[in-house]
């Protein structure tokens, strides 16, 4: 829609935010009229109209089997769509079109905003169904009418109460009409249904809605006023009521046709079994952040314990490689934790691993203190536990043999970490370096078969847990440079 306004009309930015609301809104007038809606808006030259948003009824025959949307009509080619945009007025005169031997019913509905008509919205009703409408089907159509009135002058939608179509609940989930006063008129079996679920056995025409769902709410006290005023209908709002039974969600829509309140819609929805499975994830997911803590603090329990034998072995370890051993053995640990406890802290299985990285980045560091510094370029991004637990214990090989194996006891330099990602998000890749300016490889050095423990757990993580491939080879400018290519669940758009 953004683009056929722009390049089309000649509407302003803030126009077609209106209309934006309008589109957001307006799924409610279909299904109310049991109609399709095209909204039509003249061209830059004003000899023509646009199409530019289209929407099929969810309780009704469609009258367009193809997409309207982008066709262009000469003014003069639908007389209805003139009159409604000249003189600002609903156009309901004319016979029914056939369209593919089906007879439909075309009314034009001016939409206006701040006192000027922007478009028209054709509304075109499938008639070969047609036959005596049931009192639900009138209290929609007259529901419908009310809307359209409102449009025309440019009273709806509501500024600033755009709902969500996804979350709000739609006409076919139950719909109550209410009379100025807040009491019932109509209740659809849906809504009927709804009542019952939190608790309220009779019959709801005739009762005042504001007061018998305060009665049915769970927590009563200061807001029951305020749950009053919302379910009678005062004002364009969305709450959510618990009784004992269940809980709904309710939108209010005041109907104002003619400028005065005359009552208002209210569409509501049983949302007791969702709240019930949020409730269970939400349970779940606390159980699992609960189970990363104490996974976390029983891997630094173990670490603890490693330093504290590795102490203990001084007197029984002349050559100190039993030690290194243990301190190595720590660290691989700690890598470990590091990661439950940023999955500890998150809502899902998945982290940001530039913090993880930078964490193992320091904790590998403290084996060469103020000689070798550790640096991250690039962007790991967001990765699922299941890549970042054995990528963290692979860099924490990786900087572990470069500082070990790549320095002297007294040699200086640099340790830099890369990340790059790339590909889309069915398939994402990343690739990481780990490169140093030291001593570089020895000659005849192969990565494959050779190597230490390290480069084995190395390995063996890349190639058969994260599926991916490594290779080590002499960096060009002096070194050694090891890249490893992973395949990865690409980021959401956020």
């Amino acid at each position: 829609m953004n683009d056929l306004v722009r390049q089309h009309t000649a509407l302003t930015e803030t126009d077609l935010e209106w209309l934006h609301l309008l589109v957001s809104e307006w799924q409610l007038l279909a299904d109310l009229s049991f109609a399709d809606l095209v909204l039509w808006i003249p061209t830059l030259e004003g000899s023509r109209y646009v199409s530019v948003a289209q929407m099929r009824p969810n309780t009704g025959p469609t009258s367009y089997q193809d997409d309207m949307v982008g066709h262009l009509v000469p003014r003069g080619r639908r007389p209805m769509l003139d009159v409604a945009y000249d003189e600002g007025r609903i156009v309901r005169e004319g016979d029914p079109e056939w369209r593919e031997e089906v007879p439909v019913r075309v009314e034009s509905i001016p939409v206006r905003r701040e006192g000027r008509v922007l478009g028209v919205i054709a509304r075109n009703t499938n008639l070969l169904t047609v036959r005596t409408p049931s009192r639900l089907e009138l209290t929609y159509l007259q529901s419908a009418s009310d809307l359209a009135q409102m449009i025309a002058a440019g009273a709806f939608p509501y500024p600033g109460q755009s709902m969500e179509s996804e979350a709000s609940p739609r006409v076919g989930d139950g719909l109550l009409r209410l009379d100025a006063d807040g009491v019932v008129q109509y209740a659809s079996p849906n809504a009927l249904s709804a009542f019952h679920r939190l608790g309220h056995a009779a019959d709801l025409v005739g009762l005042h809605l504001g007061k018998a769902t305060a009665e049915l709410a769970l927590h009563q006290g200061p807001v029951d006023e305020a749950l009053v005023k919302l379910a009678s209908g005062w004002a364009p709002r969305e709450t959510e009521v618990e009784g004992s039974g269940g809980v709904i969600q309710l939108r209010a829509i005041p109907l104002k046709p003619k400028g005065a309140r005359i009552g208002s819609l209210v569409l509501l929805r049983d949302v007791t079994e969702l709240r019930r499975r949020e409730r269970e994830l939400i349970t779940k997911d606390a159980t699992i952040r609960e189970i990363h803590h104490r996974v976390k603090n029983n891997l630094q329990t173990v670490a603890a314990l490693l330093r504290l034998q590795s102490r203990r072995l001084a007197a029984h370890d002349p050559d100190g490689r039993a030690r290194e051993a243990l301190d190595e053995a720590v660290r691989r640990v700690g890598s470990i934790a590091i990661v439950h406890e940023t999955l500890s802290q998150t809502l899902d299985e998945r982290v940001e691993f530039d913090e993880i990285a930078d964490r193992v980045l320091a904790m590998v560091a403290e084996i060469s203190p103020g000689r070798v510094t550790g640096r991250r370029t690039g962007r790991f991004g967001v990765l699922d536990a299941e890549v970042a637990t054995p990528l963290a214990m692979v860099l924490t090989e990786l900087l572990q043999n470069a500082l070990e194996h790549g320095f002297g006891p007294g040699d200086t330099g640099t340790v830099e970490v890369g990340a790059l990602r790339s590909g889309n998000r069915d398939k994402a890749r990343l690739l990481v370096t780990v490169q140093d300016d030291g001593r570089g490889l020895p000659p005849g050095f192969d990565a494959a078969t050779a190597g230490n423990l390290g480069l084995q757990i190395v390995r063996t993580l890349v190639e058969g847990e994260l599926g991916g491939t490594f290779t080590m080879e002499p960096a060009p400018e002096g070194g050694t440079r090891v890249a490893l290519d992973l395949p990865v669940q690409g980021e959401k758009k956020r």
